[in-house]
């Protein structure tokens, strides 16, 4: 069976990545193929990569509070350039209030500090397959 590939980066000018780097991990030990492309990227970055490695998700992690012009704008370019099949979630410091707005832009699972990491695994395979 084809391995999920998994690609997770951090836009915006954010430096914490513990967190993403423990999801990361975590995704890989539950056999997911991993992409990790690091910190202080921007959108165009991160779907560029996402197209040249053929992912089937695209991860995206946030605490500076940008998530709410970054992640849609990382959805938009995606979508343009080839990447509509390609599931997005998000992780990160997101407001409650923001959740709607960020699912209707396209984030199909939003991820908080705490969340157990067979959730996100779950979820994943439950959209993805696998």
């Amino acid at each position: 069976m084809k391995k999920i590939r998994v690609l997770i980066a951090k836009p915006g000018l954010d430096g914490h990545d513990r967190g993403v780097k423990v999801v990361s991990r975590g995704l890989r030990d539950a056999g997911m193929e991993v992409v990790y492309l690091g910190l202080r990227l921007t959108p165009e970055q991160i779907v560029h990569s996402a197209i040249q490695e053929d992912v089937d998700v695209v991860g995206l992690d946030c605490l500076s509070g940008a998530h709410m012009a970054l992640f849609p704008k990382t959805v938009n370019l995606l979508r343009e350039k080839g990447g509509k099949d390609m599931l997005v979630v998000a992780g990160g410091i997101i407001p409650e209030k923001d959740i709607p707005a960020l699912k209707e832009a396209g984030i199909a699972g939003i991820f908080g500090p705490g969340t157990p990491i067979d959730k996100i695994v779950s979820f994943i395979k439950d959209k993805v397959g696998g």
